[in-house]
C-alpha cells in the first residue's frame, strides 16, 4: 500500500484549526468592508519575470525563496510567493485604474509559496490576507492602512500590540542613505554572512535585515536612516505619527526597518504582538508604502500603500493567548432516533431544522441511546433531541440541554421557536 507523506513545510487544517482560520478570515473580510474594500482574486501562478520586477532582484525572495519552473510550452512560470505583485498586474491588465474610481481599495485571500526553512507558524504554502490601496494621494491614506492593521489585530483578539515603523524615505533620501551605509560596511563586509556580502554589492539597505546575531552587533553602530530624510519625506512620516498619536495607536519608530520587498518607499512598518511579561513574539503583520511598483509591472506611475497578514500565524497565535476564545466545532442539536423504523421521519424533521437555519446532525445507524449521547457529546451538541414511537405518535420531541441535563417534552409545532429561544439564552 502507497504511504503519501505530508510535504515539508505544508500542513492539513482540520476541525478547530480549519474553523478558526476561517473565523480569522472573515473578521478581517468584515473589517475590510467596513473600510470601503473589495475583494480581487488572482491567480496563484503568473511569469516568474513578474516577481522579479516588483519584489526586486536583490530580495531573499527573488534570490531564495521562488518556487518556478517551466512549464509545457517552456514559459517560466512561478507559483506566487506573495500576492501584491498578481493584484497590481490584475489592475493593469483589466484597466482598472481607468475605469474605476481611485484610489482602488482592494483586499484578497488566498496561499502563497516560499522555499524557506519550516518554522512555528510560518511554512512553505501558507496563506495571506491582505488590502492594497492604490492610487493614495495623501499620509492619510497610509495612516489609514496602518490603523486598519492595527484594529483589525485588537478585534481578533491581541490585547498589546506595538506598531514598528520607519521611513526609508523617497528615491533621494534613499540613495544618500545607501552610499552612507555603503561607506560604513566598507571595512566591515569582510566578516559578515554571505547574505549581507551580496547585498553589500546589490542594495545595502537590506544589510539592516540580516538575523544573524553576530552580524546585528555590527548594524547596530550603522548610520539612520533618519539622519538623510530629506525635507519631504520627514515631513511626509511626521504627518503620519501625528495621526496615529491622535488616534491612540502605539508605535516605536525602528531604524533597522526596511522589510524585505524592495518596491518599498517612504513608510514601512510591522505589527508586533507583546506578551504579557513583555516578551515579543514577532511581527504578526506589516506593509508599506510603494510609489512606482504599478507603473514597473506596465501601468501608471500611481502611489500605493499596502499590508498582509498572514493566517496561519494569526490562528497559532490566537490559539496560545486566547483559548478561551478559540472556537470549537458545535452543533446546535443532535437528533437521537430510537429505532430504525424511525428514520425516515426524523430524517425529515433534521432537513426541516436545517432549512431553519439550526446547525443539526443525525446518525443512520440503530444505536443505543448511550451511544448516541456520547456521538452528541463528542460533536459539542448543546442540545439532544430524543424522538421514538411515543414521540412521534404524540408529536412531541424529547429536547435535552446536554449542559444542564435538563429535559422536557416540546411539540413539534412548538420546536423551531423553543429551539431558537434555548439557544439565544
Amino acid at each position: 500500500m502507497a504511504n503519501y507523506q505530508l510535504q515539508r513545510g505544508t500542513y492539513d487544517a482540520y476541525y478547530e484549526d480549519a474553523l478558526n482560520i476561517e473565523k480569522i478570515v472573515s473578521i478581517l473580510k468584515r473589517i475590510s468592508k467596513s473600510y470601503g474594500y473589495a475583494p480581487i482574486h488572482t491567480p496563484m501562478y503568473e511569469q516568474t519575470a513578474l516577481f522579479a520586477r516588483s519584489a526586486g532582484e536583490t530580495s531573499d525572495i527573488v534570490t531564495k525563496e521562488m518556487f518556478n519552473f517551466l512549464d509545457k510550452s517552456g514559459r517560466d512560470i512561478c507559483l506566487r510567493p506573495e500576492l501584491t505583485a498578481g493584484v497590481m498586474r490584475a489592475i493593469v491588465t483589466n484597466k482598472l485604474y481607468a475605469t474605476k474610481d481611485l484610489p482602488l481599495k482592494l483586499s484578497y485571500y488566498g496561499s502563497a509559496f516560499r522555499y524557506e526553512r519550516p518554522q512555528a507558524g510560518r511554512y512553505r504554502q501558507f496563506n495571506q490576507f491582505g488590502i492594497e490601496n492604490v492610487g493614495a494621494t495623501s499620509y492619510l491614506n497610509d495612516a489609514e492602512t496602518i490603523i486598519f492593521g492595527y484594529n483589525s489585530l485588537r478585534i481578533l483578539g491581541f490585547p498589546h500590540i506595538i506598531l514598528k515603523i520607519n521611513s526609508i524615505g523617497d528615491e533621494e533620501s534613499r540613495n544618500a542613505y545607501r552610499t552612507a551605509l555603503k561607506e560604513f560596511f566598507q571595512n566591515k563586509i569582510e566578516n559578515m554572512c554571505p547574505d549581507c556580502k551580496r547585498r553589500f554589492e546589490t542594495n545595502p539597505l537590506r544589510i539592516l535585515d540580516c538575523k544573524v546575531k553576530e552580524d546585528q552587533e555590527i548594524i547596530k553602530g550603522a548610520p539612520k536612516m533618519s539622519d538623510y530624510l530629506n525635507e519631504q519625506s520627514k515631513e511626509y512620516l511626521n504627518n503620519i505619527l501625528k495621526v496615529l498619536d491622535e488616534q491612540g495607536v502605539e508605535y516605536e519608530i525602528d531604524d533597522t526597518l526596511v522589510r524585505g520587498l524592495d518596491y518599498y518607499s517612504h513608510v514601512v512598518f510591522e505589527y508586533h504582538f507583546i506578551t504579557e511579561n513583555g516578551t515579543s513574539l514577532g511581527a504578526v503583520g506589516a506593509g508599506g508604502h510603494y510609489d512606482n511598483l504599478l507603473r514597473e509591472v506596465g501601468g501608471p506611475q500611481l502611489s500605493s500603500v499596502g499590508l498582509a497578514f498572514g493566517v496561519e500565524r494569526l490562528n497559532l497565535l490566537l490559539k496560545e493567548i486566547n483559548p478561551e476564545e478559540y472556537a470549537k466545532v458545535e452543533l446546535d442539536a443532535y437528533l437521537i432516533c430510537l429505532g430504525k423504523e424511525n428514520l425516515d421521519k426524523v430524517f425529515s424533521l433534521c432537513t426541516t431544522l436545517r432549512n431553519n437555519g439550526f446547525n443539526v446532525d443525525m446518525s443512520f445507524e440503530n444505536k443505543s441511546m448511550g451511544a448516541s449521547f456520547k456521538i452528541a457529546t463528542r460533536k459539542n451538541a448543546k442540545f439532544a433531541l430524543i424522538i421514538g414511537e411515543n414521540e412521534i405518535a404524540n408529536n412531541i420531541v424529547k429536547l435535552k440541554d446536554l449542559n444542564t441535563q435538563e429535559q422536557c417534552d416540546v411539540s413539534l409545532e412548538n420546536l423551531v421557536e423553543v429551539l431558537d429561544e434555548k439557544l439565544v439564552d
